[in-house]
C-alpha cells in the first residue's frame, strides 16, 4: 500500500478539520489510535503544521464525508495518487545510505550470473554509475578485494520483478541480434552460390565440408600405405645378414710326401 505523504502533519489537518474518529485517522495515516488521540490532546506532534490531504490529491471531499456517515468505514487514498505514487521517474533508482555500501557487491553478482544485461540495465536496477559497473567488471575497483557477489534482491536494492523483466527483455534482444546475423550469413552464402553459378565455376564449399573431405583423403592414404607394408613377406634373418659374408677360404696346397732317396741319400 502506498504511504500517505507526512502522515502526522495529515493527521493532524484531519483531526482539527473533520470529524472523523481517531480510528479512522489512524487506519489513512498508518498511525496508532492513541497517537492520534494524542494529537488531538496536543501531547503528540506540537508544532506541526496540518497538511490538507486533498490539495496533496490523496483524498476527496466525497471520500471523507463517506467515513463521516459510517464510522466503521474506512478512508481510501483517491486514484490519482495512486497512479502517481506508483509511477516510476526515469534514471538509476534511488538507494538509501545504508544500502549504498552494498551496491558492488550487486553488481558484480549481475556481471557474473547476467552477462548479458547491459550497463543501462545495471545502473537502473542497483541505482549506480556506469563508472562503477566498468570498475567492478574490469575488477579495477579500489574495494575490489572485498567485493562478493550478492544478490540484489537479497540486498533490497531490486525487486525480483524488475530483476525477471530486464533478463528477459536483455535475453529477446541477444535472440533477435543472433537471428539477425543468421539471416545476413544466409543470404551472403545464397549470393556466393549464385555468382558461382553463374561463372560456370565449382562453388566452394563450407570450411566443414571442405576440412571433412581432406581428413577423408588423409585417411584413405594412410591406410593404403599401412596395406602395403603388411603385403610384403618379410624376409627371415639369415647368418650372412647377422655375421656378415665370411671370406672364401684358400686351397690348402698338396705337400709331396718325402721318398726314400730323399731321407738316405743314393
Amino acid at each position: 500500500m502506498t504511504e500517505v505523504l507526512m502522515p502526522k502533519a495529515t493527521a493532524v489537518w484531519l483531526v482539527d478539520n473533520t470529524p472523523l474518529t481517531f480510528d479512522q485517522i489512524a487506519a489513512f495515516c498508518n498511525l496508532h489510535a492513541l497517537e492520534v488521540q494524542g494529537i488531538a490532546d496536543g501531547e503528540v506532534a506540537t508544532g506541526i503544521k496540518g497538511v490538507d490531504p486533498i490539495a496533496t490529491g490523496q483524498l476527496n471531499q466525497e471520500e471523507i464525508d463517506r467515513c463521516t456517515n459510517d464510522a466503521a468505514q474506512r478512508l481510501r487514498r483517491s486514484d490519482a495518487r495512486l497512479r502517481e505514487t506508483q509511477r516510476r521517474s526515469k534514471g538509476p533508482r534511488y538507494t538509501p545510505l545504508s544500502r549504498r555500501q552494498d551496491r558492488p557487491n550487486a553488481i558484480a553478482w549481475l556481471v557474473r550470473y547476467h552477462p548479458e544485461l547491459t550497463d543501462a540495465q545495471v545502473s537502473k536496477l542497483v541505482g549506480t554509475t556506469k563508472q562503477t559497473i566498468t570498475a567492478v567488471r574490469d575488477r579495477t575497483h579500489w574495494n575490489i578485494s572485498n567485493i562478493t557477489p550478492q544478490d540484489p534482491v537479497t540486498l533490497g536494492l531490486s525487486s525480483q520483478v524488475d530483476l525477471d523483466s530486464a533478463v528477459q527483455k536483455a535475453q529477446d534482444k541477444l535472440e533477435k541480434q543472433q537471428a539477425k546475423a543468421d539471416k545476413e550469413l544466409a543470404k551472403k552464402r545464397a549470393a556466393s552460390l549464385s555468382a558461382a553459378e553463374e561463372s560456370g565455376q565449382p562453388s566452394a564449399q563450407p570450411d566443414d565440408e571442405q576440412a571433412a573431405l581432406a581428413a577423408g583423403l588423409a585417411a584413405e592414404a594412410e591406410a593404403e600405405a599401412e596395406a602395403a607394408v603388411e603385403a610384403e613377406p618379410e624376409a627371415e634373418p639369415s647368418a650372412e645378414n647377422i655375421f656378415g659374408a665370411q671370406p672364401d677360404a684358400e686351397p690348402e696346397s698338396e705337400e709331396e710326401s718325402p721318398s726314400a732317396e730323399d731321407v738316405f741319400g743314393n
